[in-house]
């Protein structure tokens, strides 16, 4: 199988975690619950997803000339990533995310952005040629909005797939919007796109065909345990959620994203991919962590032959 290269530019960070019965409203303390640190990043954790799925990847970043950079880059490494574009700043501490997380699975994320608000389009000039031989660009927006446009506007010059990620929510330009093949909003994402409120698969289904109608190719509308709403050439599917049990939803973003790439580097056709991004979504949800959650490929066919879904019109 000819397996297409995957390029990931994005984020990474260290995520500082407590779990506890209940999020806080602003002036409320919880005493209580459990407190680990992960390695995170939106884009890190893409990056990891891709490598333990089996794919080809290479992942720009920028992180500091810290104990937290050299431990990012050292698990990048092992993981089996192409670390030679992970840059280190001498300026700037690497990236932070405090998470807080219920109960139920939900979380609330602060992040101070660190090294990763440095990653500028002059750091990506020697990383060209790489992204010019990928067959997939992946990106999400924890890093400047000026070097997402460029990446994605070369990528899209060089007729390289370009899977945006639009996290976190943030208003695109029509002259990016132009440049991606595949956008994968959650419902608070798509609402903010499309200015359609999302609270069900019916209205998903139109936001998806008005960010379609923005110039998109393909979009895809994640809605946790509603499942997925796709908008391929004006066509609207659903991919139904995996019924599984919670405990942790941060990163399942990311390795939707991760996944969905790695499925269609191997040939996969767009609904059958995201199915794919799906499952490996679910298994990652019932763990704790960022990374620590991300299913090897082994252990993803082994879980997903338990897990059925089905694609709907």
């Amino acid at each position: 199988m000819d397996i297409k290269k995957i390029v990931v530019v994005g984020s990474t960070n260290m995520d500082m975690v407590v779990k506890t019965s209940h999020i806080p409203v602003p002036g409320e303390t919880v005493l209580g619950g459990s407190f680990f640190m992960n390695p995170g990043g939106k884009g890190a954790n893409q990056a990891v997803t891709v490598a333990r799925l089996g794919g080809d990847v290479h992942f720009i970043s920028k992180v500091g000339n810290d104990v937290f950079g050299k431990q990012s880059s050292q698990l990048f490494e092992e993981e089996g990533i192409n670390t030679f574009y992970v840059l280190s700043d001498d300026e700037l501490p690497s990236g932070v995310a405090l998470i807080t997380v219920d109960e139920a699975g939900e979380n609330s994320i602060v992040v101070a952005s660190g090294a990763n608000g440095n990653l500028y389009p002059d750091d990506l000039k020697d990383a060209l040629s790489i992204i010019a031989g990928a067959g997939f660009l992946l990106m999400q927006l924890e890093i400047p909005m000026d070097t997402v446009r460029f990446v994605a506007d070369y990528a899209a010059s060089k007729g390289v797939s370009v899977i945006l990620n639009p996290a976190p929510a943030n208003t695109l330009s029509p002259g990016l919007l132009n440049c991606i093949d595949i956008i994968t909003p959650n419902k608070k994402e798509a609402e903010m796109l499309s200015g359609i409120k999302v609270t069900n698969i019916e209205s998903a289904k139109k936001a998806a065909k008005a960010i379609y109608g923005m110039g998109v190719k393909n979009v895809v509308v994640t809605m946790g345990p509603l499942g997925a709403v796709i908008c391929q050439e004006g066509k609207i599917l659903v991919i139904p959620a995996q019924k599984v049990e919670a405990v942790d939803t941060t990163a399942a973003g990311d390795v939707f994203n991760g996944a969905l790439a790695v499925a269609l580097s191997e040939g996969k056709t767009f609904p059958e991919a995201v199915q794919f991004a799906s499952m490996a979504a679910a298994i990652s949800v019932t763990r704790m962590g960022a990374q620590s959650s991300i299913p090897y490929r082994n252990e993803f066919i082994a879980v997903s032959s338990k897990i059925e879904g089905s694609i709907n019109e």
